[in-house]
Formats: C-alpha cells, sequence, structure tokens
C-alpha cells in the first residue's frame, strides 16, 4: 500500500463530466489499497473569471478581499469532486485549506506555506477515506484565506506530500510526461523517464509550462518524488499511475549514472519577457544598484542583465528583462528613479524572447555554448543577450525566430527522436 497525493490542473476539472473523469481515476487508485489525497484546481477560466470581478470592483482591491473571492474556484471543484467519488462508492470528503489546516504567512495573493497540520488528513486516509483538498489557498496568520499565487496548486500538492510523508506526489496535466521539448514545436521532442529536480527547476524557470516553479523547488527541498502524468487517457484503463508511462522529477541519486550520458535534457522557450534599457548610467560604483534596488523593493523579478562596455563619456547601458506581465510597473518605478539612477534614456521592447539549454552534463562537458551560439548564427539569428548557471545557457532572440531557434538547438544537440511522436 503506497500513500499518494493526486493533483489535477483546471483542465482536468473543466465540467462535470472531466470531474466524473478524475473521480474514476481517482477510485482505481483506491481499488488498487493505497491511501489517496487529492489536490484540485479551479475549472479551467474560472480564476481568470474570478480575477475579472476583483479588478471591475476595485482597481486598487485589498489583497485579503481578493483572496476569499479567488479561492472559491478551488473550493468548487474540491466539492464536486467528492460528491463524484461518493457516487462510485468511494468514502470522501472536501477539506478546505483553513479546516487542515494549511497555515501560510500574511502576503496576500503570493503567500508562501509554512505548517500544515496532518493530524485529521492522517485519521482520515487511515479510515480510508479520500480527502479532496483545494490547491492554491491556505489561512493566514491573523486567520483570513491566504492564496499562494498563480498556479500555487502544484505547490499545495506538494507541501501536503511531503507533509503527509506520501510515497509520491502524481501531478495530472493535459501533457503525458516532460519533453526534450514543446512537442507542438519539435514532433520528433522525446518524452523523458526521468528528470533530476535541478533540471525541471531550471527547465520550468526559463519557459517549460509542465510545472510551477515552487512546487519543484519545494520537492527539491523536502525529496518528494514527483510524477509528471496525462489526465486524459483512459481512466478506466487498469493500470494504476506508477505503471504508466509519465516523467519521474527525482534526486540526481536515483538517476545515477544516466547522468554521464545526459548532456542536454531539454529546450524552453518563453516569450513572456520585456527587455528595458537604460542609456548612459553613470558608470561609478552604486549606479547599478540604485536601478535594481527600487524594483526589488516592489518585487520585481529582473532575469538576465548586460552592462555594456563604457563610453568615453563615463557612462555606460544598461540592459535587463523583466516578466512582461511587470513592464509597466517596472517602468513606472525606474521613470520615478530617474534622477536618482541618472540615466538619459528608457527604452523597452516586448518582441522578444528568451531561449534556453538545460541538463546536468553540462556540468562535466564543455562547449555546449559554443554548440548554441554556433548553431543559431548559422542561421542568423542574433543574440541580444545571455545569461547561463552551471547546468543552463539562455539567450534572449527576437521573437519571431523562437520557434526556429527551438528546432536548431534540438537538433544541434541530438535531442530527435528517430521517429515523429
Amino acid at each position: 500500500m503506497a500513500r499518494i497525493v493526486m493533483k489535477f490542473g483546471g483542465t482536468s476539472m473543466a465540467g462535470i463530466e472531466r470531474i466524473r473523469s478524475v473521480a474514476a481515476r481517482v477510485k482505481r487508485e483506491v481499488s488498487a489499497g493505497n491511501q489517496v489525497a487529492v489536490v484540485v484546481s479551479a475549472m479551467a477560466g474560472e480564476t481568470d473569471r474570478l480575477v475579472g470581478f476583483c479588478r471591475e470592483a476595485s482597481s486598487l482591491y485589498d489583497a485579503r478581499e481578493y483572496d476569499v473571492v479567488v479561492a472559491t474556484g478551488e473550493q468548487v471543484t474540491s466539492g464536486l469532486l467528492a460528491l463524484a467519488l461518493q457516487s462510485l462508492g468511494v468514502p470522501a470528503r472536501s477539506w478546505l485549506g483553513w479546516q487542515l489546516p494549511i497555515r501560510t504567512n500574511d502576503a496576500h495573493a503570493s503567500a508562501r506555506i509554512e505548517d500544515i497540520d496532518t493530524a485529521a488528513l492522517d485519521a482520515a486516509l487511515s479510515s480510508g477515506e479520500v480527502a479532496v483538498i483545494p490547491g492554491f489557498q491556505g489561512v493566514s496568520d491573523n486567520d483570513r484565506i491566504s492564496t499562494l499565487g498563480r498556479g500555487g496548486s502544484d505547490t499545495s500538492a506538494v507541501a501536503i506530500a511531503a507533509a503527509m510523508k506520501a510515497d509520491r506526489c502524481d501531478i495530472y496535466t493535459d501533457v503525458d510526461g516532460v519533453y526534450t521539448t514543446d512537442p507542438r514545436i519539435v514532433p520528433r521532442a522525446r518524452k523523458l523517464k526521468r528528470v533530476t529536480y535541478e533540471e525541471m527547476l531550471e527547465l520550468a524557470s526559463v519557459g517549460a509550462k509542465v510545472l510551477q516553479t515552487r512546487s519543484v523547488g519545494l520537492a527539491m527541498k523536502t525529496g518528494v518524488r514527483i510524477q509528471v502524468l496525462s489526465s486524459f487517457d483512459d481512466p478506466n484503463n487498469s493500470a494504476t499511475a506508477d505503471t504508466l508511462p509519465g516523467t519521474m522529477i527525482v534526486g540526481d541519486d536515483e538517476i545515477g549514472d544516466d547522468m554521464e550520458r545526459q548532456l542536454i535534457t531539454g529546450i524552453a522557450h518563453d516569450k513572456n519577457e520585456a527587455k528595458i534599457t537604460l542609456t548612459s548610467v553613470p558608470d561609478k560604483p552604486g549606479a547599478v544598484a540604485r536601478i535594481f534596488s527600487p524594483l526589488a523593493a516592489v518585487n520585481i523579478n529582473v532575469d538576465m542583465i548586460i552592462q555594456n562596455i563604457a563610453h568615453s563619456t563615463g557612462s555606460t547601458d544598461v540592459t535587463f528583462t523583466v516578466p512582461q506581465a511587470e513592464l509597466s510597473r517596472a517602468l513606472d518605478v525606474l521613470e520615478k528613479a530617474r534622477a536618482d539612477v541618472g540615466y538619459e534614456t528608457l527604452v523597452h521592447d516586448t518582441k522578444v524572447a528568451k531561449v534556453s539549454v538545460v541538463g546536468v552534463g553540462m556540468r562535466s562537458h564543455a562547449g555546449v555554448a559554443s554548440t548554441m551560439f554556433t548553431a543559431l548564427a548559422d542561421r542568423g539569428i542574433n543574440i541580444q543577450a545571455i545569461s547561463t548557471s552551471e547546468i543552463k545557457v539562455s539567450v534572449l532572440i527576437e521573437e519571431d525566430y523562437t520557434e526556429l531557434a527551438v528546432r536548431v538547438l534540438h537538433t544541434a544537440y541530438g535531442l530527435d527522436a528517430e521517429e515523429a511522436a
């Protein structure tokens, strides 16, 4: 008998028929003798609808009341799934975030989980009851409903799996695993059997949409094994999740010698980047800090950074990227800081994309970056910015070349499958 957390996203919960399909899948695991907790997202599109209501009600809404509104999407699906399970003869009940409770800090709309009391959950699972838990939410120190930010249901699932010492956390999505790149761009992309936490963290952070970055980081910290599976195969299939061909996200030790043969794991891309350039910034100590400190103060994440060679006038140009969704706020902050920073002009560009190659093999193989730059140059793709980590190289390019760059790099690193998927 295994203890499993099953997480289902918005497309999996999009309507009663889909919820019945999820219930059949959960019943299959229960019938196999497993103890099961299920974490659910709101129906596809529902959170966006609720966010829209908040913005219509008040452009400067109270984040605490925003959490009350947007948390209702997951509450609906958790109750509906519990009803669907009961109709199949499976003992089940819904547990809202405050009922377990899932304790978070008070950073409403972007809260972080601090503690989960599993006493009631353990008792329910031990009695054979399926616990259905709304993802994305908890309760803050001041006993108000809190939410974890968009995509937070993955984080909820991993945190609950860690707290209840689950054998694994199965994440059901609209894809059947992690691929070497987006199969919609490269039909010859291959599904990966296993990926390390570190690689998945990098892939998620640079554009791979399979898992939320925070959830992977938490899994790596707590040692929770994650399996990515499709929720769109036949729920009446007699096979249980541990025999299905998904992708396991695990520690380096579980992959072992395979790491030596693995140079590049995957190619990711992200079109949600915006480039900002400040010209004629004074070339002196503290100038760059005066640019990025105000952005950090309002929680705007800066990604790629380039400081150009100093001009003869004693100034330099500084280029960096921010998420497109944060561009307006970033421009506002920088305009207000103009006198303090001392730059001449501010230029921004949203027609850019980040393309990244990721793989643990970079640690022991030279020439990965060179292969990337050469392959792009051969196809006339100009590189506007570069950033690296121990197992990742990212470049910023013109958005129109994104798909071409992904295809070229996928082939350059020998990731194409022998036969198209």
